[in-house]
């Protein structure tokens, strides 16, 4: 059950008020996630911005769903959980590499440890050595795509986390 209630262009005020109304005009309908963000127009802001940013990273998208899994799984947001199991789908990963992004690896070895390197991001990211990096750059990396890394990581902490707060749960959600 929501905890927070969905606000609407209507409902909304001030920045808030701005930012649905122009959502809603380019995309028709939005999300309870986005709908209920609009309570703090900075957090909504935020999202928005950041979201769109990584929209420009260098990750590849395949690799960035699995990523986003492996830390859906580890912060527990169902709602993101589905939506990027979704989403990697419709990229073409197979059920086996989602499975092993629900684990947290990759069949792949340089995927398996970029995954590595965001749940360590999530989880200690004082554990990361200059060995790893390196490792990664040898895998094909840039340290650009690197970088981007912690971009992923940081939209889904924000996202999970907000779900989880607001209460919203796998088919509470009604649009994009």
């Amino acid at each position: 059950m929501p905890r927070l209630t969905r606000l609407t262009p209507d409902t909304a005020v001030g920045a808030s008020r701005d930012l649905l109304s122009d959502l809603v005009s380019r995309h028709g309908q939005i999300g309870d996630m986005v709908s209920t963000m609009a309570h703090s127009p900075a957090v909504l802001g935020g999202y928005l911005q950041l979201s769109r940013a990584m929209g420009r990273a260098k990750l590849d998208r395949r690799t960035s769903e699995r990523i986003s899994i492996a830390v859906q799984v580890l912060q527990g947001c169902g709602l993101c959980l589905n939506a990027h199991v979704s989403a990697a789908r419709a990229m073409g990963v197979d059920e086996e590499e989602i499975e092993r992004a629900h684990a947290g690896t990759s069949a792949d070895p340089a995927i398996a440890a970029i995954i590595t390197l965001a749940l360590q991001i999530c989880r200690e990211p004082t554990s990361i050595t200059d060995e790893q990096v390196i490792a990664l750059r040898e895998h094909g990396y840039s340290d650009r795509a690197i970088a981007d890394v912690v971009g992923v990581v940081a939209l889904n902490i924000l996202t999970g986390a907000f779900n989880l707060l607001a209460g919203l749960t796998p088919g509470s959600d009604t649009g994009a």
